[in-house]
């Protein structure tokens, strides 16, 4: 399973929709034609799976600025996300029949005197080391 993308969570990231490396667009769904936006199923760890959607600017645009927009919100409060928490988007190519499937993790930002000391898994998520 190949991680794809992994981000500490800023305000708008919590706020409104999560911003993703323009680099990474490419191991997401393909957008279609002239679409420019796409949407597809994450499993978490506990193996809900969320609908999420990609948006980015219209394909004339040099820069497209990828974002994650439909369920993204739904999928903030209800793993009660905050600033400086952290997401992992993985990739996972079945053999058999070439599917992609992929995963989402977080770690919730344990906070000492103020500063991130470290990452901790969600609950539900197994993890073997604290990063």
């Amino acid at each position: 399973m190949a991680t794809i993308v992994s981000k500490r969570l800023r305000k708008t990231d919590i706020q409104k929709r999560m911003t993703i490396p323009s680099k990474s667009l490419n191991c997401f769904p393909a957008l279609s034609g002239n679409e420019h936006m796409v949407d597809f199923d994450v499993s978490d760890e506990c193996g809900h799976v969320w609908k999420f959607r990609i948006y980015t600017r219209k394909s004339n645009n040099k820069y497209r600025k990828p974002v994650l927009t439909k369920g993204w919100r739904e999928f903030v409060c209800r793993k009660e996300l905050s600033i400086d928490d952290k997401v992992e988007f993985y990739m996972d190519k079945q053999q058999a029949d070439g599917s992609v499937e992929y995963r989402v993790t977080g770690q919730k930002a344990v906070k000492v005197f103020g500063a991130i000391f470290a990452h901790k898994p969600f609950p539900g998520e197994v993890s073997n080391d604290i990063v």
